[in-house]
């Protein structure tokens, strides 16, 4: 068996491998309407192709088995299954991706060619990589850039200074060739972290502070020049956030809205503002926070039918087990069965802060793998991991908030590092396109967790997740035909078929 660089396996009777899979003659439409995943040599409507990633072993998205169904009927009790219904449909899926910052722009530029070509690739060529069709962007500076800056001059309350010249240096080329490889579209977000200092309570972008009354106009304009002036470039954006994290005092670029404040600056600034400006079809996400306060927030917004009205869904954070507490997904679920018209949208997380030594710890993956399950169990129709390239300390990062990403770049050397995590997003987003609807999945025992989609071709893909110390062997059960699976300890395998 043979390894490339990037764990990959590639050569080997027993597996196919990503990359290995046929290439289209021209970059690939991912738009819903033309959104599959690759073609599977040799697989037939009853067959099951099994990819898996697992511990201790040499497969990375490794294409481990080809099953066939065969009639079942009743399971036993003592039988072990994940019980699938393709017929029993829920939300449609718009996407999974990472976050296009600052840091990973700049990251990427100090890299050679062909490394950022293999970058690249990894993450949004779908066949080639992991195929990523979902992305986020920051409304001038965040923590995940080399320094704090924004787009006007000090005290420009008219914005007749606005520029995002800083942005040509590196974020607006990265995003543009990110777009490329995506086939020429990417759904992206922004998501402003504060506004400029003189607009605050606090005379500083760091800090927390306020957005001051007489400045909400004035930012909500900051948000359509934002918008028209990185469309201009070619870069559409698609929505944007109300505030990142705007319950959150940090070291960095932040800013505090408690949930009337927010309620009203939609409502009566940002969702007016926006429509006037000709922009009225981006869609706008309130919260952008974690999941702890997501239920009293949205809420309180909701209840407003005037703000409401601006709401096209929810975002929120998973930081959770970064300081050691649960990850609370009964909030998200509760928030989706009491406000189904609005959409769930996961817009950042990342599971610990960097440690050199922990970057091959299987935790990481894990972390993701349990999050992305629970998240679309739970109602989300797309998944945005934070940072997609960070350097040899997790960085830049111009407050030392450094954290980890999927793949990290050594600035000083070139050579690139694939943790786990970046195996375990692409189990979904490689097999789970924009179109593609969640559809009912259940296993019968809580050592294995599970979620399963059928794309726009009618091909099914059913992600199981093992996080136990133990080979487990299963049934994928569909409408009475099964197939004896077997899940090796601490891995994540998706079934297509």
């Amino acid at each position: 068996m043979k390894i490339d660089r990037r764990g990959f396996i590639v050569a080997s009777s027993s597996a196919l491998v990503l990359g290995k899979a046929p290439r289209l003659s021209a970059a690939p439409d991912i738009s819903a309407e033309n959104s599959d995943p690759p073609a599977l040599d040799g697989i037939t409507a009853r067959d099951i192709a099994v990819y898996t990633t697992a511990d201790k072993t040499d497969f990375r998205l490794a294409q481990t088995d080809k099953l066939t169904f065969t009639h079942l009927g009743q399971p036993l009790e003592t039988q072990i299954c994940v019980f699938v219904d393709p017929t029993k449909t829920a939300q449609t899926i718009i996407g999974i991706g990472g976050a296009l910052t600052d840091a990973a722009a700049e990251t990427f530029a100090k890299i050679p060619t062909a490394k950022q070509r293999e970058v690249l690739d990894a993450y949004y060529d779908p066949n080639k990589g992991i195929g990523y069709t979902l992305g986020r962007t920051h409304i001038h500076s965040c923590d995940f850039s080399s320094a704090s800056y924004t787009y006007v001059t000090e005290g420009d309350k008219a914005l007749a200074s606005f520029s995002i010249d800083h942005d040509r240096k590196f974020r607006i080329p990265f995003t543009k060739q990110a777009i490329a490889t995506a086939g020429g579209k990417l759904t992206l977000f922004a998501s402003p972290w504060s506004p400029p200092a003189f607009m605050k309570t606090n005379d500083d972008m760091l800090h927390g502070g306020k957005l001051k009354p007489a400045f909400y106009q004035s930012w909500a304009n900051y948000y359509t020049k934002f918008i028209k002036a990185y469309e201009r470039e070619g870069i559409p954006i698609w929505g944007t956030t109300i505030q990142n994290e705007p319950m959150a005092t940090q070291t960095w670029e932040s800013c505090i809205y408690t949930a009337e404040e927010e309620r009203d600056f939609l409502k009566n600034f940002l969702g007016p503002t926006m429509k006037r400006e000709g922009l009225g079809d981006k869609k706008i996400i309130a919260w952008d926070h974690n999941r702890d306060l997501i239920y009293q927030r949205v809420s309180t917004i909701l209840a407003d039918p005037k703000a409401a009205q601006y709401v096209w869904g929810i975002g929120y954070h998973w930081y959770e087990p970064w300081s050691g507490g649960a990850m609370m997904f009964d909030n998200v679920r509760l928030v989706h069965e009491t406000f189904p018209e609005k959409k769930l949208l996961f817009t950042e997380g990342t599971p610990a802060s960097f440690k050199a030594e922990d970057i091959h710890n299987w935790t990481l993956g894990e972390y993701y793998g349990r999050s992305m399950i629970n998240d679309f169990n739970d109602g989300a129709v797309g998944w945005t991991d934070w940072n997609v390239l960070l350097d040899e300390q997790g960085g830049p990062n111009h407050v030392g908030n450094y954290c980890f990403a999927p793949v990290h770049a050594d600035t000083r050397t070139g050579e690139l590092t694939y943790t786990n995590s970046y195996y375990y997003i692409g189990h979904f987003s490689k097999f789970v396109r924009p179109g593609a609807r969640k559809i009912a999945s259940s296993p019968s025992r809580s050592a294995l967790l599970s979620a399963a989609f059928v794309n726009t071709d009618g091909k099914v893909s059913v992600v199981v997740m093992n996080p136990t110390d133990q080979k487990i062997s299963y049934s994928l059960w569909v409408a009475g035909d099964a197939a004896e699976v077997t899940s090796l300890p601490h891995s994540i395998q998706t079934l297509v078929f």
